[in-house]
């Protein structure tokens, strides 16, 4: 898409409503900053932001704990520094480091409990969140926060009173 002023190609995406009409526009980075929307572009390619943030976020090991992938090789050291994993094989021998900092850059998630899509009804909304309540629910229990596991409970039967 080019920019709206000239033949650049745009960078900056707007969509602004303004007496409830919507209006989009598409700049390139000059003429973002002529008019006056902030533009402070990151030089750094996502790899290296995932490896500042794994470094920052995850424990090292110690030298006799090395681990390493069966499927691969790759050591946790090596995708410390790279801050990406070598294959599928990766999660399972990393799996007891590699979960905390999945929850932290998930903000406690730590499995997917997938997207509805905009045009799905309520039925299909309240399923899946009546599905992630009872998946809360028994971990819950097995991990014996048994008041956590009430509250679960109770969201539960609400649902599904409602779905009645």
């Amino acid at each position: 898409m080019k920019c709206d002023k000239c033949d650049q190609p745009a960078t900056v995406h707007l969509i602004e409503i303004v007496n409830g009409k919507k209006i989009e526009k598409h700049l390139c980075e000059q003429h973002a900053t002529e008019d006056g929307v902030a533009v402070k572009m990151s030089a750094a390619p996502i790899n290296e932001l995932l490896e500042k943030f794994v470094l920052k976020h995850s424990p090292s090991q110690e030298a006799d704990e090395v681990q390493a992938c069966a499927d691969c090789g790759m050591t946790w050291e090596q995708f410390r520094k790279r801050g990406l994993l070598g294959c599928p094989g990766c999660y399972a021998a990393f799996d007891d480091a590699l979960m905390p900092l999945l929850e932290r850059a998930h903000e406690g998630g730590n499995c997917h409990i997938g997207k509805a899509p905009r045009c799905a009804g309520t039925d299909e909304l309240r399923q899946q969140r009546l599905m992630q309540l009872r998946r809360e629910l028994e971990q819950a229990v097995a991990s014996e926060e048994y008041e956590k596991a009430a509250g679960l409970r109770d969201q539960v039967n609400q649902l599904e009173r409602d779905q009645k």
